[in-house]
């Protein structure tokens, strides 16, 4: 069995995106012949980032990375963050020779500048150099990828997210007492998601925030009318997903949204702002609506059958996910191709 070595800053306790797609990954790559060991904060001394403490800076330096690696031996290495864990591997596999691929999870740029005065060209000229440096840059969506080439970025490949359609359906639904209809967001209560341009908004019915971050208090008193539900997993997730009319995504920082996917596959259909993330998934399904106007976009999705979620939410998958990550692992590094390729045909013949 090959070894991929995934190099990650965004780790448990925290509860996001790019965590769980790590997670649902290895799972699915053991079915292609792949064993998969994460190198995350656990491994090192670590810093609370102010204001996320549940956001862990590891003490990770070149030296420190290159141990793990001699003592990992790593058939491939892949980064997935660009905090101090993919800093540091990044310089020990530059320095020791050894090819390796990143991925975009996150958009740095405009975070920091929502925060610091720091301008978004700067910041994207330091994750250029970083990304740019490996054999491959995986990226969730076309629109994505045409905005980091215009950024100067080279050698991106595609790479999609999945939904678990086991996890994630109408017969998931719970009984809420709130007025109908009721719109959701799910996801950090954090300024860059955009959640006050969802819950001023003129809607009837109700609005629930699941979720928590450093902005839940701001918005608990800017918008008492809302209802806030804390952080929900599982089959809990599940449940509202499936209670909800419609779920209501005002990011537009985000890279893809897997949360758009979970609420699809619970027949919940998505209202979005046509950016980078819900444009790729949604235009054109029948399954949301995108409109610079969010409230249009809001009362538009009422109408759509929650069937038509379903449907749509079934194109994506982890399994594909997996197939289109090995893809770009096995281009960039031909030595763990054959094994993969072999395990992958067997699934798709059985």
């Amino acid at each position: 069995m090959k070894h991929i070595m995934i190099a990650t800053d965004a780790w448990h306790p925290q509860i996001n995106g790019v965590v769980r797609t790590l997670e649902r990954l290895a799972a699915e790559l053991k079915h292609f012949g792949i064993a998969v060991d994460f190198l995350t904060p656990d491994a090192f001394r670590t810093l609370p980032l102010p204001g996320y403490p549940e956001i862990r800076l590891a003490m990770a330096g070149k030296g420190a990375i290159r141990k793990r690696l001699e003592e990992m031996l790593p058939d491939h290495v892949h980064i997935a963050t660009e905090g101090p864990i993919g800093f540091a591997t990044r310089a020990a596999c530059r320095a020791t020779g050894r090819a390796f691929t990143t991925s975009y999870h996150t958009r740095f740029p405009e975070y920091v500048a929502a925060r610091l005065p720091i301008p978004e060209s700067v910041t994207y000229s330091l994750l250029r150099r970083f990304h740019n440096s490996g054999s491959a840059t995986l990226v969730a969506t076309p629109s994505l990828a045409g905005e980091l080439r215009r950024h100067g970025f080279t050698k991106l490949a595609p790479w999609t997210r999945g939904v678990d359609l086991d996890r994630f359906a109408p017969s998931r639904r719970v009984d809420i007492d709130l007025p109908r209809p009721i719109f959701i967001y799910v996801g950090r209560l954090a300024v860059e998601k955009s959640i006050d341009e969802f819950l001023k908004l003129d809607l009837p019915g109700s609005k629930l925030v699941v979720g928590d971050g450093p902005q839940r208090e701001e918005l608990e008193s800017r918008f008492p009318s809302a209802h806030f539900a804390g952080v929900a997993e599982g089959l809990a997730l599940a449940g509202l997903y499936a209670a909800a009319d419609v779920m209501v995504f005002p990011s537009r920082t985000d890279t893809f949204g897997l949360v758009v996917l979970e609420a699809l596959a619970s027949g919940t259909p998505v209202a979005a702002y046509p950016v980078t993330g819900p444009k790729d998934v949604l235009e054109g399904s029948g399954a949301g609506v995108v409109n610079e106007d969010l409230r249009v976009a809001a009362l538009e999705a009422l109408k759509i059958d929650p069937a038509r979620c379903v449907a749509h939410a079934r194109s994506y998958t982890w399994r594909r996910s997996a197939e289109m990550f090995m893809d770009a692992i096995a281009a960039a590094n031909p030595a763990i191709a054959p094994e993969a390729k072999i395990v992958g045909q067997a699934i798709a013949a059985s």
